[in-house]
């Protein structure tokens, strides 16, 4: 299952190779099948015609004569016997026939007596010799240990007298042989079919789905991209139109939804600045430090929901910054670093300054005190920052980055916060291509679990 995470070049590259050599070996294998009974047709016709002239050579002569002719007739590819009975005993309607056909017509076309052929397999590829010498005999027996699976042709001739002719023939199969020609000829046809298709797929398809993939991450980030271009095949093409589409849409959504909210609190300002003016004409000096504090909060509200609604750090630059820097520059009490190595990333300095406050004043101010620590996992930067309060519920660790939550046990309005700083904070790590979660540990307190890309 691994390779299908691989490269679509690659996966097709692979496919067609393997496509390639199985076809190559089907061919390969159909030829060889093709020389078989080509050489199987050529043998069983000589054995045909040396099997037609020797029984008719030891047809109306003396016994001594006959095994003198058999004797003569044997050799390595072919033997001979005379026999009381065939050595075929059961034969196929449709073995031999070609066979059968050449043996009557050397014979004479009115030779009537009984021709039997059978050819079947063993695994034994050459025959006995005989008159051989102790030594050459050793030899032989070792050759035909060594030998292949065989083709064996038997042919039984009915002679006069009731004797019979036992003829068989044997011929191994042809092993497979890629010739030199062969091979050029794969090479040259899977180089073309490999360079043809890498060059389509490089410029007509993973071309366009590589850059439309790369649009897509920075879009997530919420980087402004303009409409990519449209190319490639048609579902490429379709696919591109749909995102250039929806880039669009979202695009005008969160602008008209971000102006709104900015009139709405360009508008709220006026009210709550004569808000304060009022507030500071009462007289009862309790009741004026109420109403101005509650404008003063409210006036922090506007602002926290502005900054939420626009994005922080949404026109600001991608610059490499030190780690070490943006950790170091927040100033609170109870507050550790833990790390202190320099670790160059690229990202929005104000932005990301703003989501590691937002965390470290959140876990301050309910868990009593700061740690920070990083590591470095495969191509991440893993930031962890520790608190020892009493956590969250398991059911609320995903509730508490929604705007405006807070758990009344232990995120109570009266400790501060509007209940943005988790949600501002999870906004801009996600801008940056990375994740933010958060964790009960097992030895008490919250962990908020940031993780950002090293390139």
């Amino acid at each position: 299952m691994k390779a299908l995470g691989w490269r679509l070049q690659t996966q097709i590259g692979l496919l067609l190779l393997g496509v390639l050599v199985v076809a190559q070996a089907l061919s390969l294998w159909l030829f060889v099948d093709e020389r078989a009974l080509a050489i199987q047709a050529a043998i069983g016709a000589e054995a045909a015609g040396r099997a037609a002239n020797v029984a008719l050579l030891v047809e109306d002569v003396s016994p001594d004569i006959q095994r003198q002719i058999i004797q003569a007739a044997t050799s390595p590819l072919v033997s001979f016997e005379l026999s009381d009975e065939p050595k075929v005993l059961h034969e196929h309607p449709s073995e031999g026939a070609a066979v059968k056909a050449r043996i009557r017509a050397l014979m004479g076309e009115l030779y009537s007596r009984d021709i039997r052929v059978e050819v079947h397999e063993i695994e034994q590829g050459l025959l006995p010799l005989p008159n051989l010498s102790h030594e050459m005999a050793e030899i032989h027996t070792e050759m035909m240990q060594g030998s292949l699976a065989a083709i064996e042709m038997e042919i039984s001739i009915a002679l006069a007298g009731g004797t019979w002719l036992n003829v068989a023939t044997r011929f191994e199969r042809p092993p497979l042989q890629w010739s030199r020609a062969s091979n050029m000829t794969f090479g040259i046809t899977a180089a073309f079919l490999l360079i043809t298709s890498f060059w389509f797929l490089l410029t007509r398809l993973t071309g366009p789905l590589n850059t439309l993939a790369q649009a897509s991450e920075r879009f997530g980030r919420g980087e402004r991209e303009a409409p990519l271009r449209i190319v490639g095949p048609k579902e490429v093409r379709d696919l591109t139109i749909a995102f250039n589409t929806m880039q669009y849409r979202l695009t005008r959504f969160v602008s008209d939804r971000t102006q709104m909210l900015a009139a709405l609190a360009h508008d709220l300002r006026s009210p709550l600045t004569a808000i304060r003016v009022r507030s500071e004409m009462v007289e009862d000096a309790e009741t004026r430090a109420s109403l101005i504090s509650s404008g003063e909060e409210m006036q922090q509200m506007v602002e926290a929901t502005l900054d939420f609604a626009k994005g922080v750090g949404q026109h600001e630059e991608i610059q490499p910054i030190d780690l070490k820097e943006i950790l170091t520059g927040i100033k609170a009490d109870d507050y550790y670093l833990t790390n202190d190595q320099s670790l160059v990333l690229p990202v929005k300095p104000s932005a990301i300054r703003r989501a590691f406050r937002n965390l470290i004043e959140n876990a301050i101010r309910y868990g009593s005190e700061a740690h920070v620590s990083w590591k470095i996992v495969d191509c991440y930067v893993e930031i962890y920052i520790d608190d020892k309060g009493q956590g969250i519920p398991e059911a609320d660790l995903e509730a508490v980055f929604s705007p405006y939550v807070r758990l009344e046990t232990s995120r109570s309005l009266d400790m501060g916060g509007h209940g943005l700083g988790l949600s501002i904070a999870r906004s801009i790590v996600l801008e940056h291509g990375g994740t933010i979660s958060l964790f009960n540990r097992l030895e008490g307190g919250l962990r908020a679990h940031v993780r950002l890309p090293l390139d």
